[in-house]
Order: C-alpha cells, then sequence, then structure tokens
C-alpha cells in the first residue's frame, strides 16, 4: 500500500521504518526549537507532515514509541491517535511527560509509530440478550494475574 505524503514546512521528514521487520513507522519532531515538557505537562508535537490514506479501509494509528516511554517517562497522552482516512491536517505526536523530571524534546527526535491497520465496519444491532459464556460479565481482573 502506498501513502502519499506531503511536508507541509521545510525540514519535514518522511515516516520511516527502521527495520525490516518494523511495523510501523518513525515520526519525526518538527520543532522551531527544543520544547521542554514539565512532568505531568501535554503538548502536541508537529511533524510538519499529512498523509492522504486511499479510502476508508485503512485508519493510520499513532502509536508510542516504547523507549521514549520506559527510558524518559514520555508516552501519548491519548493512549493512541487516530487518524481518519479523510482528515488531511498536519500530524501530531499528543505526548505527556509521566517522569517525574522535565523532558526535553528536540528537532528531528523520534516521537511516535505511525502504523497502518485495516477498518472493519461493523452494523450495530440492539438486542434484549446477549450469547452467554464462561466469563460472562466478569471485568477487571476477572480471569486472575497467572
Amino acid at each position: 500500500m502506498k501513502i502519499k505524503v506531503k511536508k507541509l514546512r521545510d525540514g519535514a521528514r518522511l515516516p520511516l521504518l527502521a527495520t525490516d521487520g518494523a511495523a510501523a513507522c518513525d515520526l519525526y519532531a518538527l520543532l522551531e526549537e527544543p520544547v521542554t515538557l514539565e512532568p505531568g505537562q501535554r503538548y502536541a508535537i508537529p511533524t510538519g507532515i499529512a498523509i492522504a490514506l486511499p479510502d476508508a479501509d485503512s485508519v493510520a494509528v499513532v502509536c508510542a514509541r516504547s523507549g521514549l516511554a520506559l527510558k524518559r517517562g514520555v508516552a501519548l497522552a491519548n493512549g493512541i491517535g487516530v487518524i481518519d482516512s479523510d482528515y488531511r491536517g498536519e500530524l501530531f505526536v499528543a505526548a505527556i511527560n509521566n517522569d517525574s523530571q522535565p523532558q526535553v524534546i528536540e528537532n528531528g527526535e523520534r516521537v511516535g509509530q505511525l502504523m497502518i491497520l485495516p477498518v472493519i465496519r461493523a452494523e450495530y444491532e440492539e438486542c434484549e440478550e446477549l450469547d452467554g459464556t464462561q466469563r460472562g460479565a466478569g471485568g477487571f481482573g476477572s480471569t486472575g494475574a497467572k
């Protein structure tokens, strides 16, 4: 699948697969100057690119970079970012600093990952009863920890 990418400003970088086995492409910060994220602070990190997905059967998903989250506490403020097929604006990485120390994001730093996934369009039908299962309505932790 080919995804069209438009560079919106000088210095923007195309998403890049770091290895042959990578499932997602790196997204790069496009900043005029470094940004300091204070503990608990959220910031929309610009990437300087916009994309065009081919149709409504696909979605782009922005994911955190695990090393950035584990080593520096910088993760996605919204868990994941959903880029709908009809969105043509700039991609941003909604970051949050979960660390106890300020974290500096530099221009050109890899700040997220972009993954393209298929979309299943479900139809929702109201009903009076759902099929029974062994688990039933057991929620968080109901299947145990081991």
